[in-house]
Formats: C-alpha cells, sequence, structure tokens
C-alpha cells in the first residue's frame, strides 16, 4: 500500500508512451445476448500477438476520454477494448454486464494479433466494481487495476454479491486506485477491502493519492493532465507490464 504525496510533475511522465508504437484504433461491436454493444478498440500495429486488456467504463459511459486511453495502452503495447456496457441500458445486472465480458474475451481471442495467456481487467467508478467483482470469478484475467471502486455495492437484485464477498475466490493480482477525497465511494472502504485482501493472503497493490476526488482520471469527459492522472496511468502500465507476459 502507498499513499501517494505527488511533489513532482516532471518525474511523473509516461515512459511506456516513448514508445511510440502505431495504433489503429476504431468502434467496433461486441454481440452478447444477442445485441450488439457499441465498444471501441485499439491495437499496436503488429502481428505479433500481444497482451490485451478489457476496459470498462465509469457510469457516466464510454466517454472521450476513455478513447483516448485505449489508444494510450495500445500505444504502449496492449490490444485494449472498451466495452460499452451501458449501450441499452444504464444500469444493467451483473450477470448482464458478466456475460458482456466473457463475450468481450471471446471477441479477443478470434483476432490474430492477442496473446490469451495475457489478458488483463481494468475499470473506472462502477467499472472499478465490476473489475473487482469479475476478476475473482473469470480466470481468463491474468492481473485487474481497479479504479475508484466500490467493494461493499451489492444486495439488490440486479446486483447480488459485493467483490467482498468474492475475496476468496481471486486468484490473480490486482491493482487499486483511489484518493483520498472520494465521496462516492469513501477512502475508508478502500483502507477495510485492503485489510480484508491482505488477511485472506491476496497478492495486490493499494495506490491512494492524497487529495484526489472520485472520478480524477478525467474530466468532462477528457483525460485530466495532472500529476495524479499521469502517475496513476503509469502505475497501471506498469502493473500489467509486470503481470501480463
Amino acid at each position: 500500500m502507498m499513499l501517494k504525496h505527488l511533489l513532482s510533475t516532471s518525474a511523473l511522465l509516461l515512459s511506456s508512451l516513448a514508445l511510440g508504437q502505431a495504433v489503429k484504433g476504431a468502434d467496433v461491436a461486441v454481440t452478447s445476448g444477442g445485441r450488439a454493444y457499441q465498444s471501441y478498440l485499439a491495437a499496436p500495429a503488429s502481428a505479433t500477438p500481444r497482451p490485451a486488456v478489457i476496459l470498462l467504463h465509469s457510469f457516466n459511459g464510454l466517454e472521450q476520454g476513455y478513447r483516448d486511453l485505449v489508444d494510450e495502452m495500445a500505444a504502449a503495447g496492449y490490444v485494449t477494448l472498451a466495452l460499452g456496457w451501458q449501450t441499452f441500458e444504464r444500469e444493467p445486472s451483473d450477470t448482464t454486464v458478466k456475460t458482456l465480458v466473457e463475450d468481450g474475451l471471446k471477441f479477443l481471442g478470434a483476432r490474430g494479433d492477442v496473446n490469451m495467456n495475457a489478458v488483463g481487467l481494468t475499470g473506472f467508478c462502477a467499472g472499478g466494481r465490476y473489475t473487482m467483482l469479475l476478476q475473482p470469478q473469470l480466470r481468463q484475467f491474468k492481473a485487474g487495476v481497479a479504479w475508484y471502486g466500490f467493494p461493499d455495492q451489492g444486495g439488490t437484485a440486479a446486483k447480488p454479491q459485493a467483490p467482498t464477498a468474492l475475496i476468496g475466490d481471486l486468484g490473480t493480482p490486482m491493482l487499486i486506485i483511489h484518493g483520498t477525497r472520494d465521496v462516492p465511494s469513501p477512502v475508508a472502504g478502500i483502507y477495510a477491502y485492503a485489510q480484508k485482501l491482505d488477511a485472506a493472503s491476496k497478492t495486490f497493490k493499494l495506490s491512494v493519492y492524497q487529495g484526489e476526488p472520485h472520478g480524477f482520471l478525467l474530466s468532462g469527459g477528457r483525460l485530466t493532465d495532472t500529476p495524479a492522472s499521469r502517475d496513476a496511468r503509469r502505475d497501471m502500465l506498469a502493473y500489467f507490464r509486470e503481470w501480463l507476459k
């Protein structure tokens, strides 16, 4: 666990983006449950199979900032698929989202440029909760990065299970990114979640950013150019680089 007091901007450059790999990004339709979910995919321009990441956007939809992030991740070497999980419903059931993610994995598996032995999952806000919830259930994911998620949210017909209930099933490493000024998902709940992960001897890393609010990666639908945003993105890419091999 680390509490990040960000003091230097110059030290926080996303070194992975200096790779400058050409990327090919496009809107794609991922079929799930007989419906075509409007999604976005970007991939390095390479015929060599690459690691891949499925990205789950926040409750505010597949905003331009997430598309730009997908492009950044592709430039760093990852075939990245942002699933538009709100295409048909603002708040679909957990079962619907799980099925969509499973179909997203099949979508990636049908491509010739994806190493399916090195696939990660990342999500933001509601997508962060889905990361915490689905990573323990879907063993195809070799690592996950949960941004300002909701580990205790559950107990309803649409969301029957809270991620905390599935800690025992988590078998792959997880990076948790959060801010100390998060109001919708107070950081105290994240510390409690981390303590439970630790008690269960799970592999995880907790990066907490002092003074940052909920959703600090985006503002007005765009990626923020702040020390916290840059450092957190670098942290995510470094984590995937370590575990998606």
